[in-house]
């Protein structure tokens, strides 16, 4: 499959899953784009990071429409903190081998599987 097509095929499951489910796209996008693209952990990351712009937009524009589902003072304070780390973590993304940045992810997306799976 060409990588245009892999890219929008990853596009689409990402964004549903988003939608569904709150996952950030990142979880499907990052490891997709490693190893159906064979980028870097770090371009992955910061490609996912880019697109992940667009698919939150969309998904918030549609979410608008049903009143009280978001809460807009969350947002705000979590957008604020979300918002100095990311600035910090990608400083820090770019310090990091991309080995360790995979097993960040791996540790990362086992601990809160786990979680889930065990708490429901």
């Amino acid at each position: 499959m060409k990588p245009l097509m892999v890219a929008l095929v990853v596009g689409v499951v990402a964004g549903l899953l988003g939608a569904l489910c709150g996952v950030g796209g990142g979880i499907v996008m990052v490891p997709a784009f490693a190893i159906l693209l064979g980028m870097t952990q770090k371009a992955a990351v910061a490609t996912s990071m880019a697109v992940i712009i667009v698919t939150s937009i969309a998904a918030t524009a549609s979410n608008v429409r049903a009143e009280g589902l978001i809460d807009w003072r969350i947002v705000g304070f979590c957008a604020g903190g979300a918002a100095v780390a990311s600035y910090f973590g990608a400083e820090w993304m770019r310090a990091l081998s991309n080995e360790t940045l995979v097993r960040i992810f791996g540790i990362t997306l086992i601990a809160f599987g786990a979680r889930m799976l065990w708490r429901g």
